[in-house]
């Protein structure tokens, strides 16, 4: 089986340099394009069955679409349109425009022209994305403009793989496939409409009420599949399709659930596209001709960063932020090799021209993740500013718009809406405390949220679920659930977000409690014992005990990690002031045995002389008497409140009992 072991020596080739590459802190992308160039045809030549691979590749395409328009809502675009569309329309248009005129002055075709503006236009939203965010500036202005722009790049990709073979000449009647273009355009939209507000959200609640994980992920891949097969079948491509099958997604409350379960399959085979785009590398054609291809990859830096800073100086961000973002979008991204297909296909683009095409790409990914590193070095050094940027965030006067939903900082996350957890969100409610909950139980999930609770439907072990709710961004956590497995590994993708977090678990049984607070629990509050501590509490009540007393008792239990319920209660509990550790203060009552002490005043007793105790304040029935003087008489019934040494203490209990 040749496509079997072609995977195994892909996967294997890209384990070894993806391993190394994060070692050095560098994007797994990379490690993947550096696969494909050495296994490659033009490399070592150990992939055999090339056109399977390149198939799986097209599935890589067809997945990352999807996700793609699963977190790019209608609603999200619309209210980041100006960002997106304004700015990104200005870095594609003033790109097409300037390569394209370079191209054009150097002898070549309109239509070549324009087709490689195409191409130079696009970056690249894996490499970006993920380095800023390993650099966590992923919140930063500049960041959030770049984010902003490969959004409008992702969608624009779609429209110039339906205009290329129009461009190409290949349409005898132009206004004719115009039309039908935009006729299907509509019939798309029409569709996407409807499904996305009426068919999708049944289905899905539906297939959620099941919870059924796999049957969920089914459902889920076949919508995305149906819809790409469907719009190829009318002429569109499947790219758009998968972008569509997401975008009906988004607009239930199920998109997040379904973005993290697709998420993983996304890796896998993008990374099969990544390794093939690194194969079809011609090292022999690289290594020839380096000088030209180093000068063009210089080129493109130059020319699309200043194009991108441009752009976004026009919408008046800071100088400095606007260079860091067009520092950011230099590269040649991964759309722009599904572009070059389809302009090989239509005679756009010549095999020496796309090899140059590759080979610069291939370069500029590779670059990205330096290029980022000292992108405030670089900025210092254009605007002449001797003292770093750092990377503290800048007021922008333009007031750009929040990309991430729901828009939340210091905010409590709430895992799990059962009994706990709805209390809880009532009190957030009450106390004005901004929260979101998660939730699997899609009943729940669609009962709250149209009352108006800020809730979503996902499983909170998938860190893309706790990245969807900012987490990162968050001043409290909660998990509520029932199950222990989760909870831990929810622990662990906390803490693998956030170190700082204040994280309060609940857990069924108090033998969970030692091992979620090594997982990273800040407070772990087990129902087997807070039940105990409630019914104790009661009881303490009924009996009479002092409402002080019993708050300590209860504090301490707590705070010894419930080890009262865990072994004998030897004699009555005393309060320990950390600030006076010997200082013990303990409420003893006087019963009808006690006959030595009772009848006699204070005074005659000598406590202090004969054992070593003090008598603070008596309590006799409903009064408390806090000045307890000489004369005062003992009487059977009365609360005293002793204080002294711990085993003086202990022996006068042991007397009067």
């Amino acid at each position: 089986m040749p496509l079997l072991q072609d995977i195994l020596i892909l996967l294997a080739f890209s384990v070894v340099i993806v391993f190394v590459l994060q070692r050095l802190k560098l994007p797994s992308i990379i490690g993947f394009l550096l696969t494909g160039v050495i296994i490659g045809p033009y490399g070592l030549s150990l992939i055999k069955a090339v056109e399977q691979v390149e198939i799986l590749s097209e599935v890589g395409v067809i997945l990352l679409l999807f996700v793609i328009g699963m977190e790019l809502s209608i609603k999200q675009l619309v209210s980041i349109k100006k960002t997106v569309f304004i700015g990104g329309f200005l870095q594609v248009g003033l790109t097409v425009g300037v390569a394209g005129l370079v191209y054009y002055f150097l002898g070549n075709s309109w239509n070549e022209s324009v087709f490689v503006g195409f191409l130079f236009s696009l970056s690249s939203t894996a490499i970006v994305l993920k380095t800023l965010q390993d650099r966590q500036e992923i919140s930063a202005p500049h960041a959030r403009n770049a984010l902003a722009i490969l959004i409008f790049q992702d969608i624009i990709v779609v429209p110039m793989m339906l205009v290329t073979p129009m461009i190409a000449g290949e349409s005898s009647n132009v206004i004719m496939d115009i039309l039908m273009l935009l006729l299907k355009s509509a019939i798309v939209v029409v569709l996407t409409y409807v499904s996305a507000r009426y068919v999708v959200p049944r289905l899905m609640h539906a297939v959620a009420k099941t919870n059924s994980k796999e049957l969920f992920l089914l459902v889920t891949i076949t919508l995305c599949f149906a819809i790409a097969f469907l719009t190829a079948e009318i002429g569109l491509s499947l790219a758009l399709g998968a972008f569509i099958a997401g975008l009906i997604i988004s607009e239930s409350e199920y998109s997040h659930q379904a973005t993290s379960i697709i998420l993983p399959f996304r890796e896998l085979f993008t990374s099969f596209f990544f390794v093939s785009v690194g194969m079809l590398l011609d090292l022999s054609f690289f290594l020839s001709n380096i000088p030209i291809i180093l000068l063009l990859v210089f080129i493109v830096l130059i020319l699309k960063s200043s194009v991108a800073a441009i752009a976004v100086a026009i919408l008046k961000y800071p100088t400095k932020t606007a260079i860091l973002t067009g520092l950011a979008l230099f590269q040649v991204g991964e759309f722009a090799f599904i572009l070059s297909k389809i302009g090989i296909r239509y005679n756009l683009l010549t095999p020496q021209t796309n090899q140059y095409f590759l080979s610069v790409s291939i370069v500029s990914m590779i670059l990205t993740p330096f290029v980022i590193m000292f992108s405030e070095t670089i900025s210092d050094k254009v605007l002449g500013v001797k003292k770093r940027l750092g990377l503290k965030r800048e007021l922008d006067s333009s007031g750009i718009e929040e990309i991430v939903e729901p828009n939340l900082e210091n905010h409590l996350v709430i895992i799990g809406y059962g009994i706990n957890g709805s209390n809880l969100a009532k009190a957030a409610t009450a106390s004005n405390i901004p929260f979101i909950v998660i939730e699997t139980n899609a009943e729940i999930v669609k009962r709250e949220k149209a009352k108006g609770l800020p809730i979503i439907f996902g499983d909170a072990t998938n860190d893309h679920i706790l990245e969807t709710v900012n987490l990162s961004r968050a001043r409290a956590a909660v998990i509520a659930i029932s199950g222990n497995t989760d909870t831990q590994n929810i622990i662990k993708n906390i803490r693998s977000i956030s170190d700082s977090l204040y994280l309060v678990v609940r857990t069924r049984y108090v033998k969970e409690t030692s091992e979620l607070l090594a997982l990273g629990a800040d407070e772990v509050i087990p129902e087997e014992f807070e039940t105990s501590i409630q019914i104790f509490e009661h009881i303490l009540h009924n009996f009479l005990v002092p409402e002080g007393d019993i708050v300590q008792l209860i504090h301490k239990v707590r705070a010894d990690n419930y080890q009262l319920f865990k072994g004998e209660l030897k004699g009555p509990k005393s309060y320990r002031s950390s600030e006076l550790a010997d200082f013990n203060i303990r409420s003893l009552r006087m019963r009808s045995d006690s006959n030595k002490f009772i009848g006699k005043p204070l005074k005659e007793l000598n406590l202090r002389a004969l054992y070593g105790i003090n008598i603070l304040a008596i309590k006799r029935k409903d009064k408390l008497l806090e000045s307890v003087q000489p004369d005062e008489i003992i009487k059977q019934g009365d609360i005293i409140y002793i204080q002294g040494d711990q085993g003086k203490v202990e022996e006068f209990h042991k007397l009067i009992n």
